[in-house]
């Protein structure tokens, strides 16, 4: 493939730059426009992958043919086999006459399928079908069809890794990536940021009859060092910006960095990996009991540290090291090593004995009449639910309306709660 025809194909399909990796894509692009392959184009959001089908259906024999860019992703699951296939009159409510779908109005022509990873595993079957053999069935029909259709399809996401979690079919993978080409972000072509900021720059000033933004050289030195996760589209957005915004028409690097938006530290507690969620799914139950085991034995390790510096006088300072975990979000700048605050007890509170008022309190009662252990309380989330239900009705003298209105739940869920639990009103 020679440079010249490199270079022609960018300048007619609007494609900016000359970095290695683009005019590589390119020529891929280029070369296997003649054939009937299918071809798989990955790149990131916002980094011109639409661009490419272009290419190749317009170099192609079937440039006189018809071309349709779908976006797999914004068709519902539920409409987006008819979407493609078409389907019968009375096939589903709502069908009140007979649809033909992409794969038989585009017969001769060339369908791009963005966001292909985003296509239901149904759908996915149908469309190996097409790929295979070249034939489809409408929705609500019986009836084998033919369709000669070149499918471009786009991804932003690793397909094989969805493969692996099934969320994608193997098969259709490799159907699909008969030709690869992936198209680089627009942090790895280097100057074609600065060469498409001009770009951007000049159309947006004959857009809105203005004279044109420039930049600074060390303006220039931050934009190139920007990272740009929106790829094309994000700097395009930034661009248009400041020509409308800016008064003074050159820009140097502090100015520039107020378009350029930093990286935001969050304070918000980490989410959960989903991978690991798919692998190890708890439900809202699990959590729970979780939660209750994990008070329960620390109150039962509290219990036993309280028995124990009441009745055997270890080391205070080696004991509340042992049991450290316990008092993480406590205050304990009252307690310094045998001595504790003096303080007068309120109503309901009780302060710790100090360790010399342990034999007077064996007088009044003898260590061995403390109970070691307590009987276990039910955990179980239905006596919960009956026992909060009980309350409710007492409460409001067995009127279930306002019962129901109380526990957060309608008067019917009530009624089915009091049969389940067998509760005579």
């Amino acid at each position: 493939m020679r440079n010249i025809d490199i270079q022609s194909t960018k300048q007619r399909f609007g494609i900016i730059g000359n970095s290695p990796l683009l005019n590589y894509a390119v020529q891929v692009a280029v070369q296997v426009a003649p054939t009937d392959m299918t071809v798989l184009i990955t790149g990131e959001s916002g980094s011109g992958k639409e661009s490419f089908s272009k290419i190749i259906h317009q170099l192609s024999p079937r440039k006189h043919g018809q071309f349709i860019a779908i976006n797999c992703g914004a068709i519902p699951e539920g409409t987006i086999d008819s979407e493609l296939f078409g389907h019968e009159k009375g096939s589903f409510t709502g069908a009140q006459e007979a649809r033909k779908g992409y794969f038989e109005v585009t017969d001769g022509g060339t369908i791009f399928l963005d966001e292909i990873g985003e296509m239901p595993l149904g759908t996915q079957a149908r469309l190996l079908r097409v790929l295979e053999n070249g034939e489809f069935i409408k929705v609500g029909s019986s009836k084998v069809q033919k369709t000669d259709v070149r499918v471009v399809a786009a991804t932003n996401v690793n397909l094989m890794s969805a493969v692996e979690k099934g969320q994608f079919r193997e098969d259709l993978y490799y159907r699909l990536n008969t030709v690869p080409i992936t198209v680089p972000p627009l942090r790895e072509r280097g100057d074609d940021i600065y060469l498409l900021f001009r770009k951007f720059a000049s159309d947006f000033a004959e857009k809105y009859k203005v004279k044109p933004i420039t930049l600074t050289p060390d303006a220039v030195e931050e934009l190139l060092k920007f990272r740009f996760p929106g790829n094309i589209r994000q700097l395009k957005n930034i661009v248009e910006q400041i020509s409308v915004l800016e008064y003074d028409r050159e820009l140097n690097a502090s100015r520039l960095g107020q378009y350029l938006p930093r990286e935001q530290s969050s304070n918000f507690p980490a989410l959960v990996n989903r991978e690991n969620v798919a692998e190890q799914p708890f439900s809202e139950r699990d959590i729970l009991y979780k939660v209750l085991f994990d008070m329960r034995r620390d109150m039962s390790e509290l219990k036993k540290l309280v028995f124990e510096m009441m009745t055997h006088q270890p080391n205070d300072e080696d004991l509340l090291k042992e049991h450290s975990h316990l008092f993480e979000n406590m205050d304990t700048s009252g307690y310094n090593g045998r001595n504790y605050q003096q303080a007068e007890p309120k109503e309901g509170y009780y302060l710790p004995i100090k360790h010399n008022q342990v034999h007077e309190y064996e007088e009044e009662q003898k260590v061995e009449d403390i109970p070691h252990e307590t009987e276990e309380e039910s955990l179980s989330l239905e006596d919960k639910e009956k026992e909060l239900i009980l309350k409710a009705l007492k409460k409001h003298n067995n009127k279930r309306k306002y019962a129901a209105q109380d526990l957060g739940i309608s008067e019917r869920t009530l009624y089915r709660k009091l049969k389940q639990y067998d509760i005579e009103n």
